[in-house]
């Protein structure tokens, strides 16, 4: 997985020792399970019903919602808009072949009783790896949070899922992918002025420079702000997008 919000993943080990460990899930025909953490390792947790609901109501203090996501096709939920804005990273992450929001409880005993947590979002990544995400301002992880979250990394590690909690992303980078993303939807891509642009750009040129030798930079913009999202060209996304930026076509 690209590290796009500057944090690099560390690889669970292979599973441990560490008892305890339960996982509630929505499992086929939205039947609620539940199983031992080791007994699920393999479940396809992208592609689960969360476990929890996404309210929207008047006077709510957070920014719950749906994100359409083009790598799953479909609707995933948010509850903030800082995990939406990860959304937007994994769905731009040619690495990420799937991702669920809330997919399971994990519970366990601690001092005589039992706790749980949802992590906010499970990926599974192209080589197969399973990752479980939680979203967190950097200032807001009491020192009770970050027990929780230390308790879920073990878990992870017990079966060779990675785990990472991740704080507000890089501000250019962000508002830049969450431009691209406004062009993530097939609908965005002709095909016509996609076969062209890979001549056009082939080496490096000017965002603008390189849409006016497609067409009406109205009419090919879209295609081109596609091909970005999808990998097809590319730019340096550290800093602002401008028409001056440079963009190159990738070798397929």
């Amino acid at each position: 997985m690209r590290a796009l919000n500057g944090l690099i993943a560390v690889r669970g080990a292979a599973p441990g020792s560490l008892p305890g460990f339960a996982v509630g899930y929505v499992g086929p025909g939205g039947r609620e399970r539940r199983d031992s953490l080791t007994a699920v390792a393999a479940m396809p947790f992208e592609s689960v019903a969360p476990v929890r609901s996404f309210p929207v109501y008047r006077g709510q203090r957070n920014n719950a919602g749906l994100w359409w996501s083009a790598t799953v096709g479909g609707h995933v939920g948010f509850e903030s808009w800082l995990e939406r804005d990860h959304l937007t990273l994994l769905d731009f992450d040619p690495a990420v072949t799937g991702m669920a929001s809330q997919p399971f409880w994990l519970s366990w005993e601690e001092g005589g009783r039992r706790r749980s947590h949802a992590p906010d979002f499970f990926v599974r990544l192209v080589d197969g790896t399973g990752v479980v995400v939680d979203v967190r301002p950097a200032d807001r992880v009491p020192a009770k949070d970050a027990a929780v979250f230390a308790v879920t990394g073990r878990a992870c590690e017990q079966v060779g899922w990675e785990y990472r909690l991740v704080h507000e992303p890089e501000p250019v980078l962000m508002a830049n992918v969450r431009w691209l993303a406004g062009y993530r939807h097939p609908r965005c891509l002709r095909p016509a002025v996609a076969a062209a642009a890979a001549g056009v750009f082939a080496e490096p040129t000017p965002l603008m420079a390189g849409a006016e030798l497609l067409g009406d930079p109205l009419a090919s913009l879209p295609t081109v702000f596609h091909l970005l999202w999808c990998g097809c060209l590319r730019t340096d996304l550290a800093v602002p997008l401008s028409e001056s930026s440079l963009v190159t076509a990738v070798s397929r």
